[in-house]
């Protein structure tokens, strides 16, 4: 995802996209703008302030890993109301980040009306406390456990390996 939001017209256009899955439910769209469009990590603020543009919503927050390990809001976040949330972040891959940014919203007592990832694994999460996951795209992914274990899969190739930093 970093590749593709690098180039600032591949993220509005993916982030408009996503943004239209959401206009599309009535119970999002007869509440827009009043809505905060909030991203559980600072990998997906590009595709929450994206969304936030195409919604005209009011409201934008994302959330941060302290050096607790905890996914918390900056200072003073619950010092203001917050409009009924919309959860969007790049990818979806075990929906923990999402899960957690959600118990966050709802402990400052706003409920959460849309959750929604431009990409996800397959095996992710589909629905969030009854909320159904919007994504643009899903893809089969697959783990080993060691690199013989992939040598003798179906995802085996004789191409060079590459280590990538994430």
């Amino acid at each position: 995802m970093p590749l593709a939001f690098r180039l600032y017209d591949n993220a509005k256009i993916l982030s408009v996209g996503l943004s239209r899955l959401f206009r599309m439910e009535k119970s999002i769209a007869k509440v827009l703008p009043k809505v905060s469009i909030v991203s559980p990590s600072p990998a997906g603020i590009l595709v929450a302030f994206g969304v936030r543009e195409a919604l005209s919503a009011e409201q934008l927050y994302w959330a941060e890993i302290e050096g607790d390990g905890k996914r918390h809001f900056r200072q003073y976040v619950d010092d203001y109301p917050m409009n009924p949330a919309i959860i969007v972040d790049d990818i979806n891959r075990s929906g923990k980040a999402i899960r957690e940014t959600i118990e966050l919203v709802k402990e400052l007592g706003v409920e959460v009306i849309g959750v929604g990832t431009i990409a996800k694994f397959d095996d992710a999460p589909t629905d969030f406390d009854g909320i159904e996951a919007k994504s643009l795209l899903s893809f089969d992914v697959n783990f080993y456990g060691t690199s013989d274990e992939w040598k003798t899969s179906r995802s085996a190739s004789d191409a060079q390996q590459e280590a990538v930093r994430f």
